[in-house]
């Protein structure tokens, strides 16, 4: 990752159990239809085959992009901006730290979780552990590669616009109120 004023494009880690997933998940959709018939329309299966793609493709394309106005966090059918003069907080984060996030929330087409500490958060992410920024009404958690280099980046850059963001650990005893 080049430091300096120019853009930062970070892809995001790719897990291979969660591509082992979406794969086992498609194998058991072909060799349940090919067994039984168990539905009467054949496109159903194929549907849920392409739903199943269409999942894998948006966590495959996630990656972050990092320059001298905003963070954009980017994926297949689903993007977000944040202005680096709007974040408030920067942390390094884990999804299990944040709470009893929902298991659909991460599976959703958005990504909109709700976590007990820090309520309503987007996630465009690929693994749990990431970066948890705070800006606008909704923070957002991200997954970048490298996220130790990747905060340090982003913190650099928040701070010219903001000299009081500085980078932590999530507290869980922290509450956003």
């Amino acid at each position: 990752m080049s430091t300096g004023t120019g853009r930062v494009r970070v892809g995001a880690p790719v897990s291979v159990g969660v591509v082992g997933l979406y794969l086992f998940l498609v194998i058991i959709i072909v060799y349940a239809t090919n067994r039984a018939s168990f539905t009467s329309n054949p496109i159903v299966p194929e549907f849920l085959i392409g739903v199943m793609f269409l999942f894998l493709a948006r966590n495959l394309s996630t990656y972050y992009v990092l320059d001298d106005r905003a963070l954009y966090a980017r994926r297949i059918f689903g993007s977000r901006t944040i202005p680096l003069d709007q974040v408030r907080m920067l942390e390094f984060a884990n999804l299990r730290d944040l709470g009893p996030v929902s298991f659909f929330g991460g599976w959703g087409w958005r990504g909109r979780m709700w976590s007990p500490l820090i309520h309503t958060f987007d996630a465009i992410h690929t693994v749990s552990a990431g970066i948890l920024v705070t800006a606008g009404d909704v923070p957002l958690f991200v997954s970048p590669k490298r996220p130790e280099e990747f905060a340090v980046e982003l913190s650099r850059r928040v701070r010219s616009y903001n000299p009081t963001v500085g980078l932590s650990s999530f507290s869980p005893d922290r509450s956003l109120g």
